[in-house]
């Protein structure tokens, strides 16, 4: 459920990732017309409920940092949902365990602040005005406290 983007797919075989950062206020959730997107107790945002779903792209459109994707062929919205089935269970979720490079680390903010002392991990983003805080983090250097995203 990570999206993989070319960065130059013609000149290069550079790719990013691209995971749900699981907001704290989830626009996703609130634009969803039929309630088919929820967050549970432990802040994580879950994928569609398959029941529920119109396929409407309300959470594609609308999701600042573009994760939901819409399956065409079943007419689902599809995102990470931190493997829950996993990290219910009190394992890591299948990215964080098979990425070669631990770029992507699962576990503690206290955790990654040892295994990286000269980043900090931030999880507050301003899209223009518009703050979006999140249960994910990225690194950021050190004494970084937001990351501006300008259109």
């Amino acid at each position: 459920m990570i999206h993989i983007h070319y960065v130059e797919r013609a000149a290069s075989v550079q790719t990013t990732v691209q995971v749900c950062m699981h907001c704290e206020d989830p626009v996703c959730a609130n634009v969803c017309p039929a309630d088919a997107i929820t967050k549970d107790d432990f802040g994580v945002v879950h994928t569609a409920n398959t029941s529920r779903c119109i396929g409407c792209s309300n959470c594609v459109l609308a999701c600042p940092f573009g994760v939901p994707k819409k399956e065409e062929k079943a007419e689902l919205m599809m995102k990470c949902n931190m493997c829950y089935d996993r990290t219910s269970a009190g394992k890591k979720p299948m990215c964080a365990t098979v990425c070669p490079s631990q770029a992507l680390f699962y576990g503690t903010r206290e955790e990654i602040e040892k295994l990286r002392p000269n980043s900090t991990p931030v999880n507050k983003f301003m899209f223009g005005e518009e703050q979006v805080n999140t249960k994910v983090n990225i690194m950021m250097p050190k004494g970084s406290t937001e990351l501006r995203i300008h259109p």
